[in-house]
């Protein structure tokens, strides 16, 4: 089974991946749901983190399209194929 993960310290809640994703892998929630998560400093540096994060809601729906991947301006999103394999964002 494919498993989706977000590192939410690292999602700044640009809905880049929840608008690419063919599927709805993916929903934007308000900061408040995630209390204790504090924002990485080096993704700060290079955008701005907004008023949600982004919740994997429907993970084993994946079919491994891989555009949130490349859409992924923080780089938080990782995805495990069937095989192990790990595939991790990188912003085009």
């Amino acid at each position: 089974m494919v498993t989706v993960d977000v590192e939410l310290s690292k999602c700044t809640g640009c809905a880049h991946c929840r608008d690419v994703c063919p599927v709805n892998v993916f929903e934007m929630q308000p900061r408040e749901r995630f209390p204790g998560i504090v924002d990485d400093p080096a993704v700060g540096a290079k955008f701005q983190f907004r008023a949600e994060k982004s919740a994997v809601i429907n993970g084993p729906d994946c079919i491994m399209c891989e555009a949130c991947l490349f859409e992924c301006e923080g780089e938080c999103i990782t995805i495990v194929d069937d095989e192990g394999k790990t595939h991790p964002s990188t912003y085009k």
